[in-house]
C-alpha cells in the first residue's frame, strides 16, 4: 500500500499540495486527474524522492521498486531492443555478472535468480512491448539515435513497462503515441498486476485501463473507486449535496444573525441572543465548491453552404518527391457535414493526407476537385512553435482584424478564450493548452467549410477536450480528425478511413472493430474497402449511418441549449443571491428599515427557489443528453 500522510508541497512559493492524505491499495490501477498546473507531476516528483515535501510523509512497502517514464528521450548507438532490456536493472546487472563470475556458489545464485525473474524470456517480452508501441522487428535492431525524439520517447515507455516496477508512474504516456499505440497501452495497463498511477487526460484510457481515480483539487487528494465516468458521477453528486448543504447552512446563519442583531440590545432577549451567538460560533462553515469550468470552444460557421461534394479525390497520388510517392490511388469524397477520422500507424501517411486535403501539398497525379469559394482551417501541433512568443492573443487577433476598433478585437479575443487582461499575456507565458486554444481560434477565425485537426488534444485537459467535442459536434461544416484520443473519435466521427499500405481505404466498421484489429497485431484482415470497389449496398449502409449520426447531432442541439441556458441561469441567480446576502448582512438593517429587510429576504427566497428549479432543469437535461449519447 502507498500511503500519503498529511503531505504539503510548495513550489516557487505556491502551495500546490496542502496537508493531503490518501491510501492507495497495492495492485490498484489509478488515474491521477486534476486541472493543468494543480501539482500532479509535482506529486510524482515527491513519490520518487526527486523533490522534498514541506510537511508530511509518503510510505510504501519495504523493498518495493518505483519506475517512472523518463522525461528525456534515450539516445545512443545501442539497438532499441538493448535499450529496453537495460530497463530491468537487476537483470542487466546479473547478466553482466554471469559473464565474469568464477565462484561456483555465486554462479548458482545468479542462475537461480535469473530463472526466478524469467530473464531468458526477457528478449521476447521486450520485443512484444516494442511491437505493441509501433516498432516492427527490423526497427528494433536499429540504433536508438536514428529515431526522432517522439519515437525515442516510445522507447523510454517500453523500457519502463518492461521493468515491471512495483509502483509504475506514467505522466501523459499517450502524448507520444498514435491511436494504435494508445489502444495497445490501454490493454497492457488493464492487465498490469502491480500498482500503476497514470496522469492522463485521455478519457478512454481512464475509462478502460484504471479501476480508481485520484483527484487532486485545491491542494487536496480524494480517492474514488471506479473509472473516470464513475468518478464524474460521484463528484457531481457530492458537489450538488455540498452546494445544497452550504445554502441551507447559510440561510440558518442569516436567520440566527438577524435575531442577534435585532434583540441583542433588549434585556428580555439578551440571554437568547447570547445562546444564538454561541450556536453561530460552533457552526462549521460548509463551503460550496466553486467549479472552475473550462471555457467553451467555438468554431464560427461558414458564411454560405457549398454544393456537395466540397472536396473530391479521384485516383490521386501524393508525396514529397515525385519518384517516391507516399500515397497512391486515393479515392475520397467529403460532404458538408462529414465527420471523418483518419486511422493508421504513425509513418503511414496520415499527415501527408491532411496536408493534401488542406491544400499544403499538391497531387502528383489524379484529380483533386475543391468546391468554388471553399475555406479550409488546418490545425497541427507543430504550429504551436510558430506562434510569436513575444506577442499576445490580442496582437494575433489584431492581425486578422486590422481595421476593427479595439473593443471588437478584444471581444473576439475573449470569444476564443482570452478575455480582459489575459488577451495581453505574452504567448511565451501561456500554457500548452492555452496556446492550443489560441491556434484553434485563429485557424477557424473566418468560418471555414472544412476543419482539419491533426492531434488537437495533446495539450488539452479533460474539460477542454469535452469543450472541443462540443465545438466539433455543433459545427455545421465538415471536420477531418487525426487523434490518438479514442473518446474524441467515438464522440465525433461517423466515417473512418484507414491510411495503410501506401493508400487510403474506407474502414467498414467502428472503433471497436478497429481496436480488435489492432490488438490482434494485424493477423486478421482489416474490414476495409476502397469506395471505388465498394458494393452499392455497403455504400448505402455507410451513407445511411453517416446521415443518422448527423441527424442525431442536430437532434441533440436543443438539449445542449437547455443545458447551457440552465447553467447560465444558475450562475446569474447565484450572483444575485450573493449580492442580496451582502445587503442582508448589514448589522442594523432590520432595526433601521424592517420593510426593506423583509423585501430583500423575500427576494432572496424567490431567487433561491429559482436556483433550485434551474438546478433541477440542468439535471434533467443533462440526464437526457447522457442517455441520448449512450
Amino acid at each position: 500500500m502507498l500511503t500519503i500522510d498529511n503531505l504539503s508541497v510548495r513550489v516557487a512559493g505556491r502551495l500546490l499540495i496542502d496537508h493531503a492524505s490518501v491510501q492507495i491499495p497495492a495492485g490498484a490501477r489509478v488515474g491521477l486527474v486534476g486541472r493543468n498546473g494543480c501539482g500532479k507531476t509535482t506529486l510524482f516528483n515527491v513519490i520518487t524522492g526527486e523533490r522534498g515535501a514541506e510537511a508530511g510523509d509518503i510510505t510504501r512497502p519495504a523493498r518495493s521498486s518505483v519506475g517512472r517514464l523518463l522525461q528525456e528521450a534515450p539516445s545512443g548507438p545501442q539497438p532499441l531492443i538493448e535499450v529496453v532490456l537495460a530497463g530491468d536493472q537487476e537483470r542487466a546487472r546479473l547478466m553482466a555478472e554471469a559473464e565474469t563470475a568464477t565462484d561456483p556458489h555465486r554462479i548458482a545464485d545468479i542462475q537461480t535468480r535469473l530463472a526466478d525473474i524469467d530473464a531468458y524470456a526477457a528478449p521476447a517480452r521486450a520485443a512484444a512491448i516494442l511491437s505493441g508501441l509501433g516498432f516492427p522487428e527490423a526497427a528494433q535492431q536499429r540504433p536508438c539515435s536514428e529515431f526522432s525524439g517522439g519515437w525515442r520517447m516510445r522507447v523510454a515507455l517500453a523500457a519502463v513497462l518492461f521493468a515491471q516496477p512495483d509502483i509504475l508512474l506514467l505522466d501523459e504516456p499517450t502524448n507520444y503515441l498514435d491511436l494504435e499505440g494508445t489502444l495497445w497501452l490501454q490493454d497492457h495497463l488493464a492487465r498490469y498486476r502491480r500498482t500503476v498511477i497514470v496522469i492522463s487526460h485521455d478519457r478512454d484510457l481512464l475509462d478502460n485501463a484504471v479501476d480508481s481515480i485520484l483527484h487532486l483539487e485545491n491542494g487536496k487528494l480524494t480517492f474514488y473507486r471506479g473509472t473516470y465516468s464513475s468518478f464524474e458521477r460521484q463528484r457531481r453528486e457530492r458537489l450538488m449535496l455540498d452546494a445544497k448543504h452550504a445554502r441551507k447552512q447559510e440561510a440558518q446563519r442569516k436567520h440566527l444573525q438577524a435575531f442577534v442583531d435585532r434583540f441583542r440590545a433588549k434585556a428580555s432577549k439578551a440571554r437568547q441572543a447570547q445562546s444564538r451567538l454561541k450556536l453561530l460560533a460552533k457552526m462549521e462553515p460548509v463551503a460550496a465548491a466553486v467549479i472552475d469550468e473550462a471555457r467553451p470552444i467555438h468554431f464560427p460557421p461558414p458564411k454560405k453552404t457549398l454544393s456537395p461534394p466540397i472536396l473530391a479525390l479521384d485516383g490521386v497520388t501524393v508525396g514529397y518527391e515525385p519518384d517516391r510517392p507516399i500515397l497512391r490511388n486515393i479515392d475520397m469524397r467529403i460532404d458538408n457535414d462529414d465527420r471523418i477520422a483518419l486511422l493508421g500507424q504513425n509513418g503511414n501517411g496520415k499527415s501527408t493526407l491532411v496536408k493534401l486535403l488542406s491544400g499544403r501539398l499538391q497531387p502528383f497525379s489524379g484529380t483533386l476537385t475543391r468546391a468554388n469559394g471553399m475555406a479550409i482551417a488546418y490545425f497541427a501541433q507543430h504550429q504551436l512553435d510558430e506562434l510569436n512568443p513575444d506577442g499576445s492573443a490580442y496582437e494575433a487577433v489584431r492581425l486578422l482584424m486590422p481595421d476593427a476598433p479595439e473593443s471588437k478585437v478584444r471581444a473576439r479575443a475573449g470569444s476564443i478564450g482570452f478575455p480582459e487582461a489575459k488577451a495581453d499575456t505574452r504567448i511565451a507565458s501561456l500554457s500548452g493548452g492555452e496556446k492550443a486554444r489560441l491556434l484553434l481560434g485563429l485557424a477557424t477565425f473566418s468560418g471555414p467549410h472544412l476543419v482539419v485537426l491533426d492531434e488537437p488534444t495533446n495539450h488539452l485537459d479533460i474539460d477542454s477536450r469535452a469543450a472541443l467535442i462540443e465545438a466539433i459536434n455543433d459545427f455545421p461544416g465538415a471536420v477531418i480528425l487525426v487523434s490518438h484520443d479514442r473518446y474524441l473519435l467515438d464522440a465525433c466521427a461517423d466515417r473512418l478511413f484507414l491510411v495503410a499500405d501506401g493508400t487510403v481505404r474506407a474502414f467498414d466498421g467502428d472503433l471497436d472493430d478497429y481496436r480488435r484489429y489492432v490488438l490482434s497485431e494485424g493477423r486478421m484482415a482489416p474490414p476495409a474497402m476502397g469506395p471505388a470497389n465498394a458494393s452499392p449496398a455497403s455504400a448505402q449502409n455507410r451513407e445511411a449511418a453517416r446521415r443518422t449520426t448527423a441527424n442525431k447531432r442536430a437532434a441533440l442541439a436543443p438539449l445542449r441549449k437547455r443545458i447551457a441556458d440552465a447553467e447560465a441561469q444558475m450562475k446569474r441567480l447565484a450572483t444575485d443571491i450573493a449580492a442580496l446576502d451582502v445587503k442582508l448582512a448589514q448589522p442594523d438593517l432590520f432595526a433601521r428599515d424592517p420593510a426593506k429587510a423583509a423585501g430583500l429576504a423575500k427576494e432572496r427566497s424567490e431567487r433561491t427557489e429559482a436556483l433550485a428549479r434551474a438546478e433541477e432543469e440542468w439535471l434533467a437535461a443533462s440526464g437526457e443528453y447522457e442517455s441520448a449519447m449512450a
